[in-house]
């Protein structure tokens, strides 16, 4: 969002869990913008907002942070926007501190340390509904008074309290109101002016005041990082100042909490009064007693992820069908345009129109995934669940934050590898980011529709079918667990996890408008990030399936081919087509590369037209169902549901070596391909969202290493399979 260099920026900064998002949303409406921030991978969230007397203002959502000792990656991004150090941003002009009214003098730590960057400040006390219905009164006037900035109490969902707060960011953009700020000790001003003296005025650094601090209170601060000295050469300066100050009689890593809370508690006193009310147990610590419960709330956790997951499938079908149907409709009214240029019109068909359809049919499944994320997130349950989590994920060194990812990656991982950025612990956010691919997303589907379809139901029946699905989804979460643990003991050895710190906000009816705002955010992120990588590989893929096109081929297949008694001459047509379709699917460049690797997969039960489907299923795993139609000769327009595919798999032989004549397809061989699936990487556009997040390297060893836990699961699937199925 360009924005003129004379416009207003105000910085909505915030403790996690205070209503400060739903804040933007209620101030900025549909004028949103989201994008990512220059450098870095953390969302960045902007707004436009109009104020009383229609001046409009830049608002920026910043991440929550409990204090600007940053420690996660959006923190970081957090206090670079206030401190004006991020890329193309400029400091804001204005800062809006959203405050829960319930942890006033928590909440107001943070104020004061963005106090020490310079900026007005007003205070918006939200959440003020639910305090009064606990007995809590607050005198805004008095406490405005105190802090020197406008103070306005707001409930964000309800609207109230906007209006107020829009005239007190109105008055003080020209008033400019600064919070009061601590008078610190000789000791602390002594310590604070060697780091400058050293650091600013000897080495030409430029910091601000509350750089400086954070230099001397925070033991790995990020401001390290923009200093342009070697480490050699301030290292010792930060060490010598801090030295000094403990020998002044002040713990380095505890003097900013003390001293700050020191000066903020007088400032507090008797602002907030609570109002003698029965001492009888709140509703929200009776929905926690069962929610938390060790037993009762794991039941509950696990019947309403059955419920989300349910529903996600049942309510996006009729959706993913209808937009087959369209996408089926626009590819056959273009082939009939396109007729007279075939190389042409299979580009726009098969590569552009089936590139566009391929990430689209999943995007209902997204939006009713994040519909209840959104739901389960806004009445406060989302935190809960994760603490759930968190007893099951410590051992393996995750902790209750990576739930939310891991859920979200069920639909997509794309969406859940991105959502990693919350997670304070560098560990565990990497582990995380590996393990999420190996979430079943909706892509599988098709896959293990195919072939459960073929050989399990008709055999076992819609029971064992049923349980094969579940299982199929559900063996990649299984799997993670140990390959998580592995990696725990493994990645910067000796290193301890962070402590799993998460407040739980308070139960709220969630806001409709604010859910349907996340839906739309996360489908948008998903077709930006997720389809332009799947298109463009879907459209290199098409290329590698049509290329080269000897002409010879189908002259060839026309004058073998034995017209069939009682079938129409378009019938006919459509026959010598799909012939004519697998001959050059074999000639492609993807056909011989998938003969080429047949021999690896040939442990696995695979023939080389199965490698191909392998192969060519990489920018989206449901491709290989179109590619197995083609290969097998009746066309790439064949669902998983296909009764002609079923059948046709069903009855494939070998058609050369030792295996000559005998059936392609059994159990075993159905179950390796499902179960190759469930373990390989999701898809190319994951790869690419790896590299953003974390590098190349690890995207490319994430692909190697996962490629090759299918494979070899594939392997002992089809062979254990053999001997007793």
């Amino acid at each position: 969002m360009q924005k003129p260099k004379e416009s207003i920026r105000i910085a909505l900064i915030g403790n996690p869990n205070v209503g400060k998002t739903s804040l933007f949303n209620t101030l900025t409406g549909l004028r949103q913008h989201v994008g990512n921030y220059a450098g870095v991978t953390v969302e960045k969230k902007t707004g436009t907002w109009t104020l009383p007397l229609g001046k409009e203002v830049e608002l920026i959502d910043l991440p929550g942070t409990y204090s600007l000792s940053a420690t996660s990656l959006d923190e970081r991004v957090a206090v670079d926007v206030l401190a004006g150090r991020a890329k193309d941003i400029p400091a804001p002009d204005l800062i809006i501190v959203v405050v829960d009214v319930e942890n006033l003098r928590r909440n107001m730590f943070l104020a004061s340390q963005a106090s020490e960057l310079g900026a007005p400040m007003v205070i918006a006390l939200n959440c003020w509904d639910i305090a009064e219905k606990k007995g809590l009164q607050i005198d805004s006037k008095l406490l405005e008074q105190r802090l020197g900035v406008p103070v306005v109490p707001t409930v964000a969902k309800h609207r109230k309290g906007t209006v107020e707060l829009a005239k007190a960011v109105e008055h003080a953009i020209e008033t400019r109101p600064m919070l009061v700020r601590p008078k610190w000790p000789d000791a602390v001003e002594n310590a604070l002016g060697r780091i400058k003296a050293e650091l600013v005025d000897q080495r030409g650094e430029t910091l601000t005041e509350g750089e400086v601090q954070r230099l001397l209170f925070d033991r790995e601060s990020a401001v390290c990082e923009r200093l342009t000295c070697p480490a050699p050469a301030y290292k010792p300066i930060l060490k010598a100042a801090r030295d000094q100050l403990y020998r002044d009689g002040y713990q380095p890593d505890a003097a900013e909490s003390l001293l700050r809370f020191r000066f903020l508690n007088p400032l507090l006193n008797d602002i907030l009064e609570r109002q003698a009310v029965a001492k009888t147990r709140s509703k929200s610590e009776s929905i926690d007693q069962l929610l938390l419960h060790k037993v009762w709330g794991l039941a509950i956790f696990i019947g309403m992820m059955y419920v989300v997951f349910q529903s996600v499938y049942s309510w996006a079908g009729p959706i993913m069908d209808a937009i087959e149907g369209v996408v089926g409709w626009v590819g056959e009214f273009t082939a009939g345009f396109l007729s007279g240029t075939p190389m042409l019109q299979s580009l726009v068909v098969d590569g552009i129109i089936g590139g566009v359809g391929s990430f689209l049919v999943f995007l209902p499944q997204i939006l009713v995934l994040f519909f209840f994320i959104s739901l389960l997130e806004e009445s406060g349950y989302m935190a809960r669940a994760a603490f759930l989590m968190d007893k099951l994920f410590q051992w393996c060194g995750l902790n209750g934050k990576s739930f939310v990812p891991l859920l979200s990656s069920f639909a997509c991982a794309i969406p859940g590898v991105m959502a990693t950025r919350t997670i304070n612990d560098t560990k565990a956010r990497i582990i995380t980011i590996l393990i999420a691919p190996l979430m079943s997303c909706s892509a599988r589907l098709p896959v293990y529709l195919l072939f459960i379809g073929a050989f399990v139901e008709p055999v076992y029946g819609p029971r064992v079918a049923g349980i094969t699905l579940f299982a199929m989804h559900f063996v990649g979460a299984l799997l993670a667990a140990p390959i998580a643990f592995v990696l725990n003991k493994t990645l910067n050895k000796g290193q301890a996890s962070e402590p799993f710190v998460m407040e739980l906000p308070h139960y709220r009816v969630p806001h409709m408008k604010h859910t349907l705002l996340r839906m739309y955010e996360s489908g948008k992120e998903f077709i930006v990030r997720a389809g332009t990588v799947i298109f463009a590989m879907t459209v290199i893929i098409w290329a590698l399936l049509y290329f080269p096109r000897p002409a010879e081929v189908e002259d060839q297949i026309r004058s073998e081919y034995v017209a069939e008694a009682g079938l129409e001459e378009a019938d006919q047509e459509a026959a010598i087509g799909a012939l004519v379709d697998g001959a050059y699917l074999e000639q492609s460049y993807m056909g011989r590369f998938g003969k080429f690797m047949q021999p690896l997969f040939d442990p696995a039960g695979y023939d080389w037209k199965i490698t191909v489907g392998v192969l060519a299923s990489f920018p989206a795993r449901e491709i290989i169902v179109s590619t197995l139609g083609i290969t097998y000769s009746l066309g790439g327009e064949v669902d998983e549901e296909s009764d002609d595919l079923r059948t046709t798999l069903s009855n494939a032989t070998w058609e050369s070596g030792p295996r000559a004549g005998e059936p392609v397809f059994n159990l075993p061989v159905a179950l390796s391909i499902m179960v190759f699936f469930a373990l390989c990487m999701q898809c190319g556009a994951t790869v690419a969202v790896i590299a953003k997040e974390l590098n190349w390297r690890w995207a490319i060893g994430s692909f190697v290493s996962l490629t090759a836990i299918a494979w070899i699961a594939a392997v002992a699937v089809y062979q254990v399979g053999m001997l007793f199925l």
